[in-house]
């Protein structure tokens, strides 16, 4: 089959073109991605985020090569690599399972791919040496997997990932395992790795904080489709629909009709809003820390239904007139605290909503 070639700036480390995938034949036929294009840039820190089944693991195996897609193609530094096997691509995987021998000491299971790629044993020491100084486990080289915690396994699975200095790693929710706590302090671990070795990262997760916390940029996937492009900021701000809105951490959302340059919603209240140009039915997405609660009246008024305490925060559900509701978060000490009952004014930022086409 005939390949294309890449017209696209040499810093792009990923180039997916068209790329759709088709599961069965007939009615049967399952679509699993359909025209996803994306360009990824060298020495990015990249996440696709979305919900299970969304495609995003199976845009990765394309990208990896365990999977073949039925449309499109896939460059990588330019170089058509759509129906290169997977061992022929400058690209290493980290999966949910951290897949390690258990028969292997740690320093060996780092070295394993090195070795079955027949690189020199002194080049391999040193390799093995140079990654886990890299993810601080140099004092655990004798270890077995069984002898190691759930975050010590993932730094070796990561260790040995990266120890054939790969152009691109792939990380299939590679933190879903591990607790809380744990799983916080390897997002830092896998954003400081990724800031020293260079290395353009592609992380697949459905943990909305994880997209937020690590990326340089986020696209957003739903239904085999990519939604949304943009830096963590861009997606939380400036969402394009409500999909991504509502995906992207806590929203309220008021439904309303342009009026007279401002919209009403079913309170019956007028908001004043930046309609870029939207008229008809819109939706609101409101952020609950763009919520005022006040003591005073204000542009609209409610009553709290639920007041919940969570230290720095307090965070209120306020139920309107009409039934619907909005979430508040404040800081607990910036405002006195309102108790479930209590009607309460409530001030919007016009600037912090965003108007999205019903």
């Amino acid at each position: 089959m005939q390949r294309g070639i890449c017209i696209l700036s040499t810093n792009i480390a990923v180039d997916a073109r068209n790329v759709g995938k088709i599961y069965g034949n007939g009615a049967g036929a399952v679509t699993a991605l359909g025209d996803v294009s994306i360009a990824i840039e060298k020495g990015e820190f990249f996440t696709l985020l979305g919900p299970s089944g969304c495609g995003k693991t199976t845009l990765l195996r394309c990208i990896a090569g365990f999977e073949t897609p039925t449309t499109g193609t896939i460059h990588l530094s330019g170089r058509d690599i759509t129906y290169d096997p997977p061992y022929q691509r400058p690209v290493n995987t980290v999966f949910q399972s951290y897949a390690l021998f258990p028969h292997l000491s740690v320093a060996q299971n780092v070295g394993f791919g090195l070795k079955m790629q027949g690189t020199p044993a002194s080049d391999v020491a040193k390799a093995v040496e140079r990654v886990l100084a890299l993810v601080k486990l140099e004092a655990f080289a004798d270890r077995l997997p069984q002898q190691l915690s759930g975050g010590q396994q993932q730094r070796v699975a990561l260790a040995r990932a990266l120890a054939p200095e790969p152009e691109v790693l792939l990380l299939d929710e590679p933190l879903s395992a591990l607790d809380l706590k744990l799983r916080k302090e390897m997002q830092s671990e896998l954003k400081r790795l990724q800031t020293e070795t260079g290395i353009t990262f592609i992380f697949v997760t459905h943990d909305q904080e994880e997209a937020l916390t690590m990326s340089n940029r986020i696209g957003v996937m739903s239904a085999g489709a990519l939604l949304q492009v943009g830096t963590p900021h861009d997606i939380y701000e400036s969402p394009v629909n409500r999909f991504v809105a509502d995906f992207i951490g806590e929203t309220n959302f008021l439904e309303g009709e342009v009026e007279g340059g401002q919209v009403r919603i079913g309170t019956g209240d007028l908001l004043a809003v930046d309609l870029n140009g939207e008229t008809g039915g819109v939706t609101l997405a409101i952020r609950p820390e763009q919520v005022s609660v006040k003591a005073a009246d204000a542009q609209l008024s409610g009553k709290i239904t639920e007041a919940t305490y969570l230290g720095t925060d307090t965070h209120y559900t306020i139920g309107l007139g009409d039934g619907s509701h909005l979430v508040a978060r404040v800081q607990s000490n910036s405002v006195a605290a309102f108790g479930v009952g209590d009607t309460v004014g409530i001030a919007i930022d016009a600037k912090a909503v965003q108007v999205l086409k019903s």
